[in-house]
C-alpha cells in the first residue's frame, strides 16, 4: 500500500486485538508499535544503568536520555535502544519481570506515549491497546474497536492455556476477563475507552483471518 496510515486498534483482552493487529501490519509492511517491547527495552535501559524504580527522580532523569526505535523487517520487528538492537535482549527473563513493574509508573508511561507518538509521525504503522484511539494517536487514519462475548474471549484464552499445559477452568478464565474489563474501563491512567469515531468490530464468530481481512478491505474501500 502506498499510503503510510496510521491504525489505532483498541479493545478488551482476548478479542483479538493484538494478532490481528501484527498480521495486519504484515500484510501493509506497516511498523507494529509494540508498547510491550518498547516497556521492556525501557527496562534495560534502568537495568544497564542501576535505577532504581522507586527512585522517581533518577528514573526521570533516566527516562529523558532514552531512545527507542522500531524497524519493519518481514521476520518481526527489530527494537532499537539508544541506537543499539536490542531485539532479542528484551525478551530474556530477568527484562520480563522488569517491565511489568516499570510498565504502570505515570511518568514512564508519558515518555513512552511521546515516543510512540514520534514514531508514529512518518505514518505505516499500527498500533493496539486501549486508549490508541483516544491517547496515543487520536488524529488517526483508522480506528478500529475490537469487541466479543465475554464466553468467546474465556474460549479462546481457555485454549491458549491448554496449549500451554495450563490447568485453568473456563469460569475461572471468565471471572478474570470481567473483573479485567471492569478494572481496565475505571482505571483513572489510560482506561480502556472506544473513540468516539472508531468503527466497532464484533469478532465473537470471525477466525483471526476473517478479522485482518474484514480490517484490509475497510481500508481499502476508504483509500
Amino acid at each position: 500500500m502506498d499510503k503510510k496510515y496510521v491504525i489505532a486498534i483498541d479493545g478488551p483482552a482476548a478479542s483479538g486485538k493484538s494478532t490481528t493487529a501484527k498480521l495486519l501490519a504484515r500484510k501493509l509492511q506497516f511498523i507494529f508499535i509494540d508498547s510491550g517491547a518498547m516497556y521492556r527495552a525501557c527496562a534495560l535501559f534502568a537495568l544497564e544503568n542501576n535505577v532504581n524504580l522507586e527512585d522517581i527522580s533518577s528514573l526521570s532523569d533516566l527516562i529523558e536520555r532514552i531512545e527507542i526505535s522500531i524497524e519493519y523487517s518481514e521476520s518481526g520487528n527489530r527494537i532499537y535502544l539508544n541506537g543499539k538492537n536490542v531485539t532479542e535482549r528484551i525478551r530474556e527473563a530477568d527484562i520480563t519481570k522488569l517491565s511489568s513493574e516499570i510498565a504502570v509508573i505515570g511518568i514512564v508511561r508519558k515518555k513512552m506515549v511521546e515516543l510512540q507518538r514520534e514514531i508514529g509521525r512518518s505514518g505505516g504503522v499500527i498500533m493496539d491497546g486501549r486508549d490508541i484511539g483516544t491517547v496515543v494517536f487520536p488524529n488517526a487514519d483508522f480506528k478500529f474497536f475490537m469487541i466479543a462475548s465475554v464466553k468467546a474471549r474465556a474460549q479462546r484464552r481457555w485454549l491458549e492455556a491448554k496449549e500451554k499445559g495450563e490447568d485453568l477452568s473456563l469460569n475461572e478464565i471468565e471471572d478474570e476477563l470481567v473483573w479485567r474489563d471492569r478494572n481496565d474501563s475505571t482505571r483513572l491512567l489510560s482506561p480502556l475507552k472506544k473513540a468516539t469515531d472508531a468503527i466497532e468490530i464484533d469478532t465473537t464468530n470471525k477466525t483471526i483471518t476473517e478479522q485482518v481481512d474484514m480490517l484490509l478491505q475497510i481500508i481499502k474501500e476508504k483509500s
